[in-house]
């Protein structure tokens, strides 16, 4: 069964251009995860602070992986997290 991760981040201010930078690092390396379906990042093109990733993995296993990477860990949990006005994230799964 496949998962899917829906996630919102709003940069704070000021930020904007840094949280790109870390989405475009965190993605390309996500991308060649084995568990990885797709993972696509997105920008409001209203408000250059509001971010949306779409992540899709095989089975939950290959989510639980992506958040035990090195990449993951870094570029979310370490550098982009503090720079973060919200985030919101949604699970889903195929049925």
């Amino acid at each position: 069964m496949a998962y899917v991760l829906a996630v919102s981040w709003v940069a704070k201010e000021g930020y904007e251009a840094k949280i790109r930078e870390f989405l475009q690092i965190l993605g390309e390396a996500s991308r060649q995860e084995p568990g990885v379906i797709t993972y696509t990042t997105h920008v409001d093109p209203d408000n250059p602070r509001e971010f949306f990733i779409y992540e899709k993995y095989h089975d939950l296993s290959g989510l639980e992986a992506h958040q035990e990477t090195a990449h993951f860990k870094e570029y979310v949990l370490e550098k982009a997290i503090p720079l973060l006005e919200s985030r919101m994230r949604r699970t889903y799964a195929d049925f």
